[in-house]
């Protein structure tokens, strides 16, 4: 990482890099080789090797979590949590964000190409599990000589991530912080996610996968993402942000995108099919769905002392509604883990987890500050 930039700015300028390796055995029975994880880091990681953070992106994200690449103007997805004095304050700690594999940027995924054939795999591309994007992180943090997590945060699909690290690797990670996210999907999100994957896989364009040398099939890519976004944010948030406001020069009576919530979601779903891959999106929502840590699997019986947890939920969120936090913490507490649970009263539904900094960043600033034994003012 470069920083060209005072600590006032955040972290500056930063550039994403890439590491290789031979191979990786997935959950399916299949081995995906060679494998390629993107990723940024920011701050340093100390003498004892005892600050490092891993934060993990949710389902659109990417490695990019903080400060900006060079030419361009809009900030890493967590920029507003991730820098000096901010809640993982990079004078305190060494971060680390990836691309997950099964990604597409910059990370081995459906797009990238298959050395056997010359091509990009498409849906030849082994299914991937959040247990394998795990086991990958495990390999690039071995690269940069992390042995120990101080932490694993992250929302959603990054939550996801974090109850895996501490379900599979207990022993290399000292506390977990998921926000809105849940032990596994519920029928309900399950259907979400096919109705999205049936938005790409319905677009003549998908062509079974095979579409790389044709072009996106973007109008079903954005029409998943449009279903998405609806799930992202709550009745409140989209009544205080769009209501029934329509636009402008808008005379009525058409299929026209007449309501500003229309034009709104229109024009997310454009963004979203030039940054995003669409076999990606099937590959990572099924990984979703396969998702579960329920029961004794999250941390089973017998099993090494558990990692200290800080459990976020937000109060709007219906796409992973604070009940499934409770869950969890309702297993954390069954096997007698050291557990915090905070409910934040939030407007902004599912994607309050991008939004509510000032409250987050109190929260995990006293909590790293407990777990790594340091006065949060130090």
């Amino acid at each position: 990482m470069t920083s060209e930039k005072g600590a006032a700015d955040g972290v500056g300028v930063v550039k994403t890099q890439t590491y290789s390796f031979e191979g990786l055995e997935l959950e399916s029975g299949r081995r995906l080789a060679p494998v390629t994880l993107a990723f940024e880091t920011y701050g340093r990681l100390n003498a004892d090797r005892s600050n490092a953070v891993l934060v993990c992106h949710a389902l659109s994200g990417d490695a990019h979590a903080a400060g900006f690449h060079e030419g361009e103007k809009k900030p890493g997805w967590w920029d507003a949590m991730v820098g000096p004095g901010k809640a993982f304050d990079t004078d305190k700690y060494f971060v680390i964000c990836a691309n997950v594999l099964g990604g597409c940027r910059g990370s081995t995924g459906p797009s990238s190409v298959n050395p056997a054939t010359g091509h990009p795999h498409g849906t030849d591309f082994p299914f991937v599990t959040v247990g394998d994007m795990v086991r990958a992180q495990t390999k690039l943090l071995d690269h940069l000589g992390v042995g120990t997590l101080l932490c694993a945060s992250g929302g959603s699909m990054g939550g996801m991530q974090t109850l895996q690290w501490a379900a599979a690797f207990p022993d290399r990670v000292k506390s977990v912080i998921p926000l809105a996210t849940t032990l596994k999907h519920s029928p309900q999100q399950i259907a979400f996610s096919e109705v999205g994957r049936q938005a790409v896989m319905a677009d003549p364009a998908w062509r079974g996968g095979n579409y790389y040398a044709h072009g996106q099939p973007e109008r079903g890519l954005a029409l998943a993402r449009m279903i998405g976004h609806i799930t992202y944010m709550s009745d409140a948030s989209m009544e205080e942000k769009f209501s029934r406001r329509t636009r402008s020069g808008q005379t009525g009576f058409s299929f026209n995108p007449e309501f500003e919530v229309e034009g709104y979601l229109r024009n997310r779903g454009d963004h979203f099919v030039q940054r995003f891959d669409a076999n990606t999106y099937l590959y990572l929502t099924r990984a979703l769905d396969y998702f579960d840590l329920s029961g004794d699997k999250l941390l089973p019986s017998g099993g090494k002392a558990p990692p200290k947890f800080l459990v976020i939920a937000f109060k709007s969120d219906w796409l992973y509604p604070a009940y499934q936090s409770k869950e969890i913490v309702n297993v954390l507490r069954g096997r007698q883990a050291d557990v915090t649970y905070c409910e934040i009263q939030s407007t902004y539904g599912h994607d309050a987890f991008l939004l509510e900094f000032e409250q987050e960043t109190t929260l995990i600033k006293h909590f790293l500050a407990r777990v790594s034994g340091k006065n949060v003012h130090d």
